[in-house]
């Protein structure tokens, strides 16, 4: 599909900068650049050049280079400035270009979307796009590099294409079964490949936990009692005075949040409100909303003052804990420390550098190894789930007869098509593409 009109954006990051460049794509593209760098722009070679409005006015020197489609990004004819990062010149650029007859500014996303229209890159690949281009860690990277790849859209083709098969084998048993060249034991292959498929589908889809941890980051809650220390470690964590620290109990009320990079690892650690049996009424909604927040963690970090133990209550017995005595400092006997996992003093840094890493070494265990193919999107696992009940319905339906069965077949592979874009997804566009910066 080429576009009747360009578009233009500024495709670089934020302003000023040392250089700033300017994205334009469209029928549109070698005809700007020729009227604003001047004529024998070679295609795929950089040039420096002097930048001209129509006018015949300067409007700055850098280089340009021009893309003809359809080997480009979008697949269009797509051209490149590189200019000074000032505000002002990059506005001007802007004006002149979008002041061409047939160009306009591009909206969220439409340089990809435009990729996606004509072929070069599927839906999979597409979001892929955008994790790379909000990727903060060294595995958010590795992760969205992998998949913008499309190691994770071949996966889910290679599946699509053995349920194409298997329909068609089925769908000739039933249409040609007096025939020679159909053998008549091809159906009972094709349900124990069905069979096997559902099981590697299963296996992938219980992946996404990683993948969640990986994008969104490892939850890692921090809990005790008044003055246990919490808020005195979450600033350590952190490095800054994050939280508030005093000795009057209850002090912090809401839950505070810090994001750190751990090994390449995205954690996100919460402060929260002390843990006691009989607050004030403001207090309790703090330690509520704690408690709801310890049970969704992947870590707790319960801390207890070695030298004023007290008492927490309960805690949830389905998320792994770090027992951590606090205040080292202050300890005057060596066997409290016996009772924890880890021994920490903030004024002193004591274990703390120990705890980080501990940190990282069990969100790193979490996700495993980040080579895997994972589903990254909640909408892969909603199609991958709806996947699996078809092919289940098609393995157990033998008394509903094979053309019922070979109809399941059909959704099955349909749903898997919707992940990568193979059928109509045009539902799903805007939500997709709305995620890119306006030059993407």
């Amino acid at each position: 599909m080429i576009s009747g009109n360009s578009i233009v954006a500024l495709s670089s990051g934020r302003l000023p900068a040392g250089v700033a460049v300017i994205r334009i794509s469209g029928p549109q593209s070698r005809f700007v650049v020729e009227t604003i760098a001047g004529p024998k722009v070679k295609n795929r070679v950089a040039a420096y050049r002097q930048f001209r409005a129509p006018d015949g006015s300067v409007l700055d020197s850098g280089l340009v280079v021009f893309f003809a489609g359809p080997n480009s990004f979008t697949g269009e004819d797509i051209a490149e400035f590189h200019v000074h990062g000032g505000r002002a010149v990059v506005a001007k650029m802007l004006e002149v270009i979008a002041g061409f007859d047939g160009v306009r500014h591009a909206e969220p996303g439409e340089f990809t979307r435009r990729a996606f229209l004509n072929g070069k890159v599927d839906l999979v690949e597409t979001e892929a796009l955008a994790d790379l281009v909000n990727a903060e860690t060294e595995a958010q990277r590795r992760f969205a590099v992998q998949n913008a790849e499309g190691v994770q859209s071949e996966l889910y083709l290679s599946w699509r294409r053995r349920l194409i098969h298997a329909r068609a084998m089925i769908e000739a048993e039933i249409d040609f079964a007096d025939e020679d060249d159909v053998p008549g034991s091809v159906a009972e292959t094709v349900w124990s490949d069905v069979g096997a498929m559902i099981g590697e589908i299963e296996r992938h889809v219980q992946g996404f936990r990683a993948a969640e941890i990986i994008r969104d980051g490892f939850e890692v809650v921090i809990l005790g009692a008044p003055n246990a220390g919490k808020s005195s470690l979450f600033n350590a964590l952190a490095r800054r005075e994050a939280a508030i620290v005093t000795e009057e109990p209850g002090t912090t009320r809401d839950l505070l949040e810090v994001v750190l990079d751990l090994e390449g690892m995205r954690v996100r650690i919460t402060d929260t409100a002390g843990l006691r049996e009989t607050p004030g009424r403001i207090e309790a909604i703090g330690i509520e909303r704690a408690r709801s927040k310890a049970g969704t963690a992947d870590l707790l970090l319960v801390l207890e003052d070695m030298v004023e133990p007290m008492p927490i209550g309960a805690i949830p017995p389905d998320v792994p804990v770090l027992r951590i005595g606090t205040k080292a400092d202050l300890l005057r006997g060596e066997s409290l420390a016996k009772r924890y996992d880890a021994v920490i003093s903030t004024r002193d840094g004591t274990g703390l550098a120990e705890l980080l890493a501990e940190i990282g070494r069990r969100a790193a265990a979490q996700v495993g190894q980040a080579g895997d193919i994972l589903p990254s999107r909640l909408r892969h696992v909603e199609l991958l789930n709806e996947t699996i009940g078809f092919l289940r319905a098609a393995v157990k339906g033998e008394e509903r007869g094979q053309e019922l069965r070979a109809e399941e077949l059909r959704l099955a592979a349909d749903r898997l098509g919707r992940i990568v874009g193979a059928v109509d997804v045009e539902d799903m566009l805007d939500v997709i593409f709305s995620q890119f910066c306006i030059g993407k």
